[in-house]
């Protein structure tokens, strides 16, 4: 059996179908919550905090695998403050309601930085610009949510919330693709 060859930016894994699961979870709950807005604010914030302490296990578990990529540091770095602040909005549902938009925002416009800074590494890629579009959305996002704690608006924060998990989603599942290993000959 050969060895996997790293080629890829996030790595290769043949766990590659848990960052498509985390994705496709995030996916779901992005919808549920939009469908279910009066489900309230302190219940999406308690289960997005545990969404975010399982993606940021998810990528842990991708930087310390054996065949990372080059961005190994961004999933390191990534999965410990995602388990910072997953674990800080299911600590209290009093902190997490007053807290969460900021929450949010740091983490998108450290996703945003991540996607910018992957997108110029990988310039001799095919749809490198995707990325670059990528970064740019989610800093837009993470502004957004920066607006939405400001002025107090849960609703604002609601409608971003269920958009931004969805768009994060499907972001987590097209990336997993990239790092599923190329096979075997």
């Amino acid at each position: 059996m050969k060895p996997l060859v790293n080629l890829s930016y996030l790595g290769q894994t043949r766990a590659w179908w848990v960052v498509l699961a985390v994705g496709i979870l995030l996916v779901l709950g992005g919808f549920t919550y939009w469908f279910w807005p009066a489900a309230g604010y302190a219940i999406a914030s308690q289960i997005f905090g545990w969404l975010l302490i399982l993606a940021g296990i998810v990528q842990l578990c991708v930087a310390a695998g054996p065949h990372h990529g080059k961005g190994w540091g961004w999933w390191l770095a990534g999965g410990i403050i995602d388990m910072f602040i997953g674990f800080m909005l299911v600590r209290s549902i009093l902190l997490s309601e007053a807290v969460f938009a900021y929450f949010l925002a740091i983490i998108f416009i450290f996703w945003g930085a991540e996607a910018l800074i992957g997108a110029c590494c990988r310039t001799n890629r095919r749809y490198w610009w995707l990325g670059l579009i990528n970064g740019i959305l989610l800093c837009l996002i993470g502004c957004f949510f920066l607006e939405a704690g400001y002025v107090s608006d849960m609703m604002m924060v609601s409608f971003l919330t269920s958009i931004a998990f969805i768009y994060w989603g499907f972001t987590l599942a097209i990336a997993s693709y990239e790092m599923k290993p190329a096979e075997e000959k």
